[in-house]
């Protein structure tokens, strides 16, 4: 028999009733406040073009790759959740039922993970599901939500307005000619949704095609990225053309956190070798880093926030990369130094008031050690939220318990979702705001801070500092 689907009003909110009471009412301050994304990974297609979703599969499980990991862990072969070589290729009709009565019959696996959270919150409140998704259920779900998806407030830019997102931060390659932002920027739609300049494929030694890259970042620019002055300049042109279109924000994936400062000379020596020639590890290891202080550089001029994502070994498993290709599931975090790894950048910028460097980390032994210490020092220094596979109730307590007493609350950036799952977005804040409200309520039990206080803290977790640290 199906079990019904009820959001618990109290869901995530301490057990202690008296901590529980004041996190309800610190909750009632935050909970209806507009969503500011300003880091994901959505399609800005999907808002520039308007058209509708084609069906439960394509919207809800072959762009996660949360849910593709846990499935592929035991033993769904990805084939069969709509993903075919060397890109996920599109299921419909017949295909795509089969794939989400598989995902459905497999649903119970993510008890306890916030991806059935965020899922069970999206099937309540944006489908109006009353049963929960299991094996019995599977066609209902998928008729209902095949329905709503034909209808016109389900289209990508009413759901924008319903979600009450009031900015979306995309994120695209600087060899990304921006056309949907441009779209976008031009039509008449007042949504604001804005790109993010990621430059990993043309920063990148180790990068697939980097070579390749230069030569398309050549044509696109009418400079010639070959040469270490000109591959500078065509880096300035690309971030000029995001900001126009919106962009206040860098984000850098590279696998460790090292930064370095070369002089001239051994920067020109160092990009001919990485240019012209299969790079060393070594090499790659030290362009990349030396990058990220140009680019601290280059944000100290333009004034775009600068993001570090670093610690990721990507495409891990290397079978499954040669035949799907990236974003599968297959990124799995390293230990990451920061402490030594940014002493270059901060000795050349960590003192500037003008910059703003938000760090993330997968490896949460750094944050009481070395990441809040970092933070509660040096002014251009901030901290990204818990991230990723921290991207979690647990995470979340965690990184405000490791950090909050030497980095404080106004040296982190409030709550980003980091998603490529458009319709999980309110449901990740939720999760957030309710476990803000939490570590507030407790705080005022303790009588560290007064409830009056704790509400204006949650405000400012969910909505203030994140516009003022991305500058929106």
């Amino acid at each position: 028999m199906s079990k019904p689907l009820a959001l618990h009003p109290d869901r995530l909110f301490p057990a202690d009733p008296a901590t529980r009471a004041v996190a309800r009412r610190l909750y009632e301050h935050i909970r209806a406040l507009p969503i500011v994304s300003p880091h994901g990974h959505t399609d800005a297609r999907w808002f520039a073009d308007n058209a509708a979703f084609s069906d439960p599969v394509q919207l809800l499980v072959t762009p996660d790759h949360y849910l593709l990991r846990m499935l592929y862990s035991l033993g769904v072969p990805l084939e069969q959740l709509g993903v075919q070589p060397p890109i996920g290729a599109h299921a419909s009709g017949d295909d795509a039922r089969a794939i989400w009565r598989l995902f459905a019959s497999h649903y119970h696996v993510f008890r306890a993970t916030p991806s059935r959270l965020w899922l069970d919150s999206v099937f309540a409140e944006i489908f109006g599901m009353q049963v929960q998704l299991g094996a019995d259920t599977a066609d209902h779900y998928f008729d209902v939500i095949q329905e709503k998806l034909r209808q016109d407030s389900f289209r990508p830019r009413a759901l924008f307005d319903t979600l009450c997102i009031e900015v979306l931060a995309t994120t695209e390659s600087p060899l990304d000619e921006l056309a949907a932002h441009r779209a976008l920027r031009q039509g008449s739609w007042p949504g604001r949704v804005i790109p993010t300049f990621r430059p990993d494929p043309v920063l990148d030694p180790q990068h697939e095609n980097f070579r390749d890259n230069l030569r398309q970042l050549s044509q696109i620019t009418g400079r010639d990225a070959f040469s270490y002055d000109e591959y500078l300049q065509a880096l300035r042109d690309r971030r000029r053309q995001f900001a126009a279109l919106g962009a206040t924000a860098t984000d850098h994936g590279h696998p460790s956190a090292a930064t370095a400062d070369l002089s001239q000379h051994e920067a020109q020596a160092l990009f001919r070798r990485v240019s012209t020639g299969p790079a060393s590890a070594a090499d790659a290891e030290q362009f990349r880093a030396h990058m990220l202080t140009v680019m601290a550089g280059m944000s100290l001029e333009d004034g775009l926030v600068m993001q570090i994502h670093p610690g990721a070994w990507r495409n891990h498993n290397a079978a499954l990369y040669a035949r799907f290709g990236s974003d599968k599931g297959a990124d799995i975090p390293t230990p990451t130094n920061y402490v030594q790894a940014l002493k270059p950048l901060l000795d050349r910028y960590g003192n500037e008031r003008d910059l703003t460097v938000i760090v993330f980390t997968l490896d949460e032994s750094t944050y009481a050690r070395e990441l809040a210490p970092l933070a509660g020092h040096y002014p251009v220094l901030k901290l990204g939220p818990a991230w990723w596979f921290h991207d979690s109730p647990q995470g979340m307590r965690r990184f405000r318990r490791q950090t909050t007493e030497t980095a404080g609350f106004y040296n982190t950036v409030g709550f980003n979702d980091d998603t490529r799952a458009f319709l999980s977005i309110p449901a990740r804040h939720d999760v957030a705001r309710r476990i803000d409200s939490g570590f507030l309520a407790e705080l005022v039990i303790e009588h560290q801070l007064e409830e009056d206080e704790a509400a204006e803290v949650a405000v400012e977790l969910t909505y203030t500092l994140v516009k003022l640290a991305y500058k929106l």
